[in-house]
This record gives structure tokens, C-alpha cells and sequence, in this order.
């Protein structure tokens, strides 16, 4: 009796009892596993699982032991995983065309479909491996270099039968009259660019030259530049402005869609140029004649003489215009878009002579070198870009800027090139060193437009939307005035030849003129 009450009041098992389970042999006894938990031991931890699975079966009796259905199904897991994992370290040693028309090739060689839906390069050529470990798995060697043969074959015939033929074209054809465009552009710079030359070489050589004396001389008319006119140019907000060459008059262009002559330097109208259906984002004179090029929303481009009489309609683009602008020849009008590209048009017969990519979003500004062998675009993807007219090449893609680059210009010493934008800053970059020689923390703004005094590039305008336009030394690039009168954002500027005159636009619906005292004087710089 007292057997029985202690056994029935312990909580635990005596450590030499024997689990009911297993029935004591008479001969000897041969290996058990781990008999199983009974149901007042505590199991392992969950997190165990799947280790404690593989060891997990269902003892019969005695020398019997079952494999359980859970830890068959996780053996068969595990080994699926391994051969994934071996079958991918085979596939990683395999070597895989990188051309695409070569993965293609050895597709259709092993009988798979050349491409799936929505598949791209680098899933097609990662589709090959995996099947050619596969059959390097299976041991089916001889398909893998049959078509490796099979591929050679075709490949020594097709450099036989065409060896000066590229695999990868690096260039876009271009027309008769695009080559018949560059032989000219190429001349006429070449004669530019010597006498821009020759003319630097004369002023360092001859000892009576005084540079420094020369630029301050430019500087004092440039500091005491003021308002000498005001006038509302539109019933809308104005967008461009530009001086003809003999800075007689002056071109506006609005939100309207139309532009407007006016005469120098009383500002009075002279005609109005409609003809465009949306707003107009740019107007240019020709440097040769008294004609004037309009930029629209309209994706055209319009080209009118003197007396308001529409010449020649640019159309091709798929977006909205942004800048124009003249080549120095006058015989080539280079357009931006939003549809990523800009495109230089044969102002005579209104061909489309280039159709220039290279930007990742929407070209804005637009500048021809002072020689006429470059042209400079930038646009929304903060990227600067200087192409050779003559070649067709891109030869300096420019980074620097943080946002979107709206403003660019050439300096008439040929060396140095002005970017502006959204990032308020803007940058002086030297074409010889093809880098960034100055940041200028220009304005509080975005800046909207930039250009050099065009005679010798003594000074750089830049315009903001901050309200103002400011003068800066092109020697040190240090603020030299400030013009402040404007009420709205200003969005275009321009310089008078002479470099007597600076106009400025604005969203405030006004034009106003800014003289110096060399205007008023009526002084010319002496270029020689």
C-alpha cells in the first residue's frame, strides 16, 4: 500500500522506470533510439523544428523505426534546395554570351524560346545559364557544344562575308544636306576661329597693350549701369527678348503667342508678329538680317522678316519649344524641346537638317560658339553638354549643377562658358581645362536666362527670378550692379551689341532699359 500511494502521488518519473512502451528483452538488447516524449515532458522549442524533424520518427517496436511524413517532406527540402544551390554555382562557372543577338542565337540553338513576355537582356542571358547547367546537369554535353560549334560556324562566315560591316553602329546617318551643313560650318569657323587668334596673339605681343587697364576701362560704364526706360510690352506675361544686330530695335515675345518690334531706344512698336497658336517661349534676331525667329508651346518654331511677314515655319517636334537660338552665320536656327531633343534647322529652305539627342529629360537652353564650331545644350537633367558641329560628337558633357540648368552662353574669348539654373548658382567653365572654374552664388532664385558682353565678354548679366538681373566681372566673376525695378520674376535679358544696353522682361508685363554711361556717350569699344 504505501508502494502504490507514493507511486500515485509522484509528479515525476522514477529515474529507473522504464517508459511502458518498450517491453524488457529476454536477449540482448540491440542499439534503441531516444525513446519518444511522454505527455508531461516538455518538448523542445519551436525554433527547433525543423532540425528536431529530420530525427523525429515513430517507433514500432522494438529494432523498428518509421520515418514520419513531416520529416520525409523536409529531407526532400533540404535536398531540393542543394541541387539548386549546386545547379546555380554550375551555372555561375558556365561562360554566357554578353551580346543579346548571341543569347538569342544559342536559345533557338537548344530549342527554348528566344524571349519571354516583358523579358529583359539581363533575365534572358540569366534564362540561358540556368539552362545550359541544367543540361551540363543532365550530362547532355554534346547539345551544349554542338550549338557552341554550330555558333562558331556562323560567326566566322558572317566576318568572312562582311568584315568592314559594325556590329554595333555608333552614329545615325545623316543626310546629303546635314554633310553639305558641317563642310560649311567647318569653313566658316576655321576662318573665325584664326582671326579670333591671331587677334589675341597681337594684344599679348604688343607692349603697349594694357589688359587690366582695358577691362577696368569697361567696368566703369558697366557699374553705372540704370534705368533709362520702362514700358508694358504685352497684356500678358513677357517670356523673351532680343536686339537686332544694328541695335536698332528690339523684339518681345509673350504669353499671347505673339512677339513685337519695337524701335531703340524710345521703345515705341512697330508690328506685332502673330501667328503662333499657344503661348511663345523665345524670340532671336538673325545676326545677318533684320529677322526674327519665335520659339512656341505650339512645338513649331516661326521665322519672320522685319515688317511682321511669316517666312518659314519650323515643324518636327513632338513637345513644346523652350530656347532658340541664330548660329553666328546666320544661315542655321538651332530649337530645344521638351521632347528631349534640340534640332538645327536650314533657315533658307526650312529643312531639318539634325535631330540631336543626348539628354535624359527636356532640353531648355541652347548657345552657338562666337566661331560657330560649337553649340552648348543643357536641360532638366542638370547636365550641361558641348557637341562639334563639324563631326556631329558630344565632347564635353558638363556636371556640376544640383537641379535642372536653364541659362547658357559662350564668352566671346572662346574659352569660357556660363550654365545657370534652378540651384541659384551660377558656373564658369574653362573649354581648355574641362572643368568648373567658378560657383557663383549669383541669386536668391532660379536664374532664367545669362549672356557676355558680346564684343569682348568683358562682363556676364544674369537674370532670376528673384526680381532682379545682375552685372558680374568677367575677370573674377564678382558682382559689379545690381538692376532691381521689376515686380515679377524676370525671364529673359539681352545685350546690345555695343554692350551699352541691357534689356530685361519680366511676368510684371514690362520691358526696361538699362544704359550706361558709355551709351550715352555714344563710345564704341575698340576690338582691335
Amino acid at each position: 500500500m504505501e508502494e502504490e500511494k507514493e507511486n500515485s502521488t509522484s509528479t515525476t518519473p522514477p529515474r529507473s522506470v522504464i517508459p511502458p512502451s518498450i517491453v524488457p528483452p529476454l536477449a540482448p538488447i540491440p542499439p534503441v533510439r531516444p525513446p519518444m516524449l511522454q505527455n508531461s515532458e516538455v518538448g523542445p522549442s519551436d525554433s527547433d523544428s525543423d532540425h528536431n524533424e529530420l530525427g523525429t520518427g515513430i517507433n514500432k517496436g522494438a529494432g523498428e523505426y518509421e520515418i514520419s511524413e513531416e520529416s520525409r517532406q523536409v529531407r526532400e527540402r533540404q535536398e531540393k534546395a542543394r541541387q539548386e544551390l549546386m545547379l546555380k554555382r554550375r551555372a555561375a562557372a558556365l561562360a554566357v554570351p554578353t551580346n543579346d543577338m548571341a543569347v538569342r542565337a544559342r536559345l533557338r540553338r537548344l530549342g527554348e524560346p528566344i524571349t519571354l513576355f516583358g523579358e529583359r537582356e539581363m533575365e534572358r542571358r540569366d534564362r540561358l545559364r540556368m539552362i545550359m547547367a541544367k543540361l551540363d546537369a543532365e550530362g547532355q554535353l554534346e547539345k551544349l557544344m554542338k550549338a557552341h560549334e554550330e555558333e562558331e560556324a556562323a560567326a566566322s562566315i558572317s566576318r568572312d562575308m562582311a568584315e568592314e560591316e559594325l556590329e554595333y553602329p555608333f552614329y545615325t546617318e545623316g543626310s546629303h544636306s546635314l554633310q553639305n551643313a558641317r563642310i560649311d560650318i567647318a569653313k566658316y569657323s576655321l576662318a573665325r576661329a584664326a582671326s579670333r587668334l591671331q587677334r589675341a596673339k597681337r594684344k599679348r605681343d604688343d607692349p603697349d597693350e594694357d589688359v587690366d587697364e582695358e577691362i577696368n576701362w569697361a567696368f566703369n560704364p558697366a557699374g553705372n549701369f540704370s534705368l533709362e526706360f520702362s514700358e508694358v510690352g504685352d497684356d500678358r506675361p513677357l517670356s523673351g527678348c532680343s536686339f537686332s544686330p544694328d541695335g536698332t530695335q528690339l523684339a518681345t515675345c509673350s504669353l499671347t503667342g505673339s512677339a513685337k518690334l519695337w524701335t531703340m531706344p524710345d521703345i515705341r512698336k512697330v508690328s506685332t508678329l502673330k501667328g503662333h497658336t499657344e503661348r511663345a517661349t523665345d524670340v532671336a534676331y538673325s545676326p545677318v538680317h533684320n529677322h526674327v525667329a519665335t520659339a512656341s508651346a505650339d512645338r513649331t518654331a516661326r521665322y519672320w522678316n522685319d515688317q511682321g511677314t511669316l517666312l518659314r515655319t519650323f515643324e518636327g517636334h513632338l513637345d513644346r519649344l523652350a530656347r532658340i537660338a541664330f548660329h553666328p552665320s546666320g544661315k542655321y536656327l538651332g530649337t530645344t524641346s521638351f521632347d528631349k531633343t534640340w534640332r538645327l534647322w536650314d533657315v533658307e529652305t526650312g529643312e531639318e537638317l539634325l535631330l540631336q539627342e543626348g539628354h535624359s529629360r527636356s532640353v531648355y537652353g541652347l548657345a552657338f560658339h562666337h566661331d560657330g564650331s560649337l553649340a552648348a545644350s543643357c536641360g532638366l537633367d542638370s547636365l550641361a553638354r558641348v557637341w562639334d558641329l563639324r563631326t556631329g560628337r558630344s565632347i564635353l558633357a558638363l556636371e556640376g549643377h544640383v537641379k535642372p540648368v536653364l541659362a547658357i552662353g559662350f564668352s566671346p574669348n572662346g574659352y569660357h562658358l556660363a550654365t545657370g539654373g534652378e540651384d541659384n548658382t551660377c558656373r564658369i567653365w574653362d573649354l581648355r581645362k574641362k572643368k568648373s572654374l567658378y560657383t557663383i552664388p549669383a541669386h536668391s532664385n532660379l536664374i532664367s536666362q545669362l549672356k557676355f558682353e558680346p564684343q569682348e565678354g568683358y562682363y556676364l548679366v544674369t537674370a532670376s527670378y528673384d526680381m532682379t538681373a545682375k552685372v558680374w566681372s568677367a575677370r573674377d566673376f564678382k558682382p559689379v550692379k545690381t538692376l532691381s525695378g521689376h515686380e515679377s520674376k524676370v525671364t529673359s535679358l539681352d545685350v546690345r551689341g555695343d554692350g551699352g544696353y541691357i534689356v530685361t522682361v519680366s511676368h510684371d508685363r514690362t520691358i526696361k532699359l538699362w544704359s550706361s554711361n558709355m551709351a550715352n556717350d555714344q563710345q564704341n569699344m575698340d576690338v582691335e
